[in-house]
């Protein structure tokens, strides 16, 4: 699998932790590094306010990765409904278990069903305000 369109998430101060709870939900393997974990760029001086914030961070898991950061103190920010993340698994159980780690915390919109595209589809926003469609593949 190409890493050609990877999709990279940006967060307001919580993207360490939201990193951690995508693992955690997802699986896979993390890496972070921290603003403060860069070498020193005399021209472009890191805050102390955001030496403990996310620089980039990566989750890999059976050759696919999202990339996640923290917005840099003073830029802009928002959290919008313009992306969300479609995620297919080959059983129910897979399906269901993934669908109720992500909603943990968060708003179930259509909880898992039937539908006439997937044995088991439904659809989120997860605690951090992404929103999330979940389904099982057909069996042949």
């Amino acid at each position: 699998m190409s890493d050609w369109l990877v999709p990279y998430l940006t967060f307001n101060g919580n993207c360490e932790e939201a990193v951690k709870f995508y693992q955690k939900a997802l699986g896979g393997e993390s890496q972070i590094m921290h603003f403060d974990d860069a070498p020193p760029n005399p021209a472009f001086q890191v805050p102390e306010s955001a030496k403990n914030l996310v620089l980039h961070a990566e989750l890999r898991k059976d050759g696919h990765v999202i990339r996640f950061s923290d917005a840099f103190p003073g830029s802009t920010y928002n959290t919008g409904n313009n992306i969300s993340f479609s995620l297919e698994f080959d059983t129910k159980d897979e399906t269901k278990a993934i669908f109720e780690a992500l909603s943990e915390g968060g708003t179930v919109e259509m909880e898992l069903q039937e539908t006439f595209f997937s044995p088991m589809y439904g659809k989120l926003t997860d605690k951090f305000g992404l929103m999330w469609q979940l389904s099982c593949k057909h069996k042949k």
